[in-house]
């Protein structure tokens, strides 16, 4: 497998997916990410009925030796796995197309018609354009190059 932090992700879903059929669940999001001078590989686990630390456990037992075997992460990091809960981020095309119909907030990298942030049911994802029903009833045309994020609103009624 390449090193270096372009494929890094794929190489590790490459190794995990095997891993979380066998405990299952689904990877929904893997992230390779620098906090200060630290590293993180971040993998965040889903399956009906909700993820408990049982899950993660068992998971990070199993793909923690793996990783090392494979060694190709030149950088020192920490594993962390864990639920992708709730509010999470719609990052892949399959991630739009499980969440169709659902309540979701776009972030925008820069506002459009005064809006930055723009609520609504997620109705079509294709070919990079996210299309929402808002709640005055119409639709609107995203597209996703022109965000900084698309997550679920499902947090919602907590706070």
């Amino acid at each position: 497998m390449a090193k270096g932090k372009g494929n890094t992700v794929e190489a590790v879903r490459e190794l995990a997916l095997p891993i979380a059929q066998a405990n299952g669940v689904e990877i929904w999001d893997i992230r390779f990410e620098k906090e200060g001078p630290d590293w993180y590989l971040r993998i965040f686990l889903d399956k009906d009925g909700g993820v408990f630390i049982s899950d993660c456990e068992a998971f990070s037992r199993e793909i923690d030796p793996m990783l090392d075997e494979a060694d190709f992460i030149e950088q020192s990091y920490m594993l962390e796995v864990s639920s992708a809960g709730l509010g999470r981020r719609l990052t892949r095309p399959e991630h739009f197309t499980a969440k169709l119909s659902e309540k979701v907030m776009v972030r925008l990298i820069h506002a459009e018609n005064k809006e930055k942030e723009i609520t609504g049911i997620l109705q079509e994802f294709e070919n990079g354009v996210v299309t929402l029903l808002k709640e005055d009833g119409n639709l609107q045309k995203i597209e996703i190059n022109k965000t900084s994020f698309v997550k679920l609103c499902d947090d919602e009624d907590l706070f």
